[in-house]
């Protein structure tokens, strides 16, 4: 974890300004902000239904904003074209909250596909092979290169898809509910190995999550999301500490 008195000396590596989204008279986003330092772990927090969905995909360009700007490396995605933006999505991670591995591809095959969408970072001629068995050797599962999906375990499936993350060398990981379905002991290991991977790439990680016990693992920071808004941020010690009943309300046990 970063020492909380040195988080805001690093670099700004996303920054989300007065981010506003409504459908219809559902006004989920109202005026929501947000900044990832380099090198961090920032858990966001919130209900069902409180917007985080529709901030990551805002974050990374799958939704449109109503208001507000979203900065990316320092780099306005709003005003990306689409060559861009897809160079700057090979720089984020995104961990998806069901794997979401390729059913017809074994394991190599799912790792080898985003290297074959993203040349232009690795270039048309790059050993795929030793990328592949270096991603999976860092989150413990070399030996099931060859594997189909079918043939992995729950927690498998989402170290095989962390590996997916890894492989395009990613200075951004965006976690979405990285132990939602998994049972306490699996989930603690995945817990340990985001945490290796932060310390191994120095990465910056984005985690959505409503496991209070991952939060108070892994952040150096938080955001609660109520009402569409950064309703309150800081360490878990000092929100967990809080008399404010909307804040006490994440962290009854």
């Amino acid at each position: 974890m970063i020492n909380d008195e040195n988080i805001s000396k690093r670099d700004i590596v996303l920054e989300l300004k007065n981010l506003h989204k409504h459908f219809g008279d559902n006004h989920v986003l109202n005026g929501f902000n947000m900044k990832l330092f380099q090198g961090e772990s920032l858990v966001i927090m919130g209900k069902s239904g409180s917007g985080k969905s529709v901030m990551i995909k805002c974050l990374v360009g799958l939704m449109e904003a109503d208001d507000g700007t979203i900065s990316v490396m320092h780099k306005d995605i709003t005003k990306l074209n689409q060559e861009a933006l897809d160079i700057l999505r090979a720089d984020i991670g995104f961990l998806f909250q069901g794997s979401a591995l390729y059913d017809s591809m074994t394991v190599r095959e799912n790792l080898e596909f985003p290297l074959r969408r993203h040349t232009k970072k690795f270039g048309e001629h790059i050993d795929t092979e030793t990328m592949v068995v270096e991603a999976l050797e860092s989150v413990g599962l070399a030996s099931a290169i060859d594997l189909m999906p079918s043939e992995l375990s729950g927690g498998m499936k989402r170290r095989v898809a962390l590996a997916r993350t890894l492989i395009l060398q990613p200075k951004i990981i965006l976690y979405d509910e990285p132990t939602s379905g998994l049972d306490p002991i699996t989930a603690k290991e995945i817990i340990i190995l985001m945490q290796d991977i932060q310390k191994k790439y120095d990465t910056s990680s984005l985690i959505i999550t409503h496991d209070v016990d991952c939060a108070r693992v892994i952040s150096d920071r938080m955001i609660l999301l109520i009402d569409g808004i950064d309703y309150a941020v800081g360490t878990y010690a000092e929100l967990s500490a809080s008399t404010d009943p909307k804040i006490k309300a994440f962290f009854k046990h």
